[in-house]
Formats: C-alpha cells, structure tokens, sequence
C-alpha cells in the first residue's frame, strides 16, 4: 500500500521551504519539487558569491588606485612597490578611498613612492622626466 504524504510533519518541512523561497518567480515559490530544487541552486550561488564579490571588490580598488597614480605618473605596481619598500601598511581599500576622498593626501602618498622606488625603476622615471623636459 502507497504510504500518506500528507501528514501534519510533511506539511510543514514543505511550509518552511516554501517560506525560504518567498519573492521567487512564478512556481518556483508554490510548487513544492520545483521550489526545493531552487532553494537548493540559490544556495550554491550565494554560498559561491560570498567569496567572488571579495574578488569583485579587490579589482575594483586596484583599478581606482591604478587610475589614480597614473594620473600622477606611476603605474600600480610601481605605486605598490614604492609603498611597501617605504613600509607603507595602508591596504587597497584604504588606498582607493584616499584616492578618491583625499586626493592631496594620495599625492604625498605617490612622491612617497617615487623616492622610495627600486633602483632600476627609479632610473627609467629620471629618464623619462629628462625627456619630458626637453
């Protein structure tokens, strides 16, 4: 004989389901198997999301750092290197919100960096400063 599945225990793992899924589209709130299959999936997404948005953010603030200490005639990893042979311990976060808020500030921190570059980059920038003043 088929066994009920309607019973007071069923009904409510099946409310409480249908209660996670509350604002999906269409069935994918109310049909129970589709519901359980979504909630399943949105998990896995956001699970997965919670480390990429980190990544998202990073690169975020090393293309406004990179913007920004161009603007001022260094690349990024010049600008970096300068910074931590200067022992500089502001992270990216902090570099792309003084860049953007501050930037007086972020100028001191690139004349920083250039005094502080290594030797080889150090010349190849008194090369093209000698150039540009021609």
């Amino acid at each position: 004989m088929v066994r009920a599945g309607s019973g007071k225990t069923t009904m409510q793992r099946r409310k409480r389901i249908r209660k996670l899924t509350k604002g999906f589209r269409l069935s994918r709130h109310n049909l129970y198997r589709q519901s359980l299959t979504t909630l399943l999936r949105a998990r896995a997404f956001a699970f997965r999301d919670r480390r990429v948005k980190k990544r998202m953010f990073r690169k975020l603030w090393i293309i406004r750092i990179n913007a920004a200490a161009r603007a001022r005639g260094l690349r990024y990893g010049e600008f970096i290197a300068g910074l931590q042979r200067s022992f500089v311990a502001l992270d990216r976060k902090s570099l792309s919100e003084i860049a953007i808020h501050d930037p007086a500030t972020f100028d001191k921190l690139v004349e920083l960096a250039k005094k502080n570059l290594p030797p080889a980059l150090a010349e190849q920038h008194a090369i093209k400063a000698k150039k540009a003043a021609k």
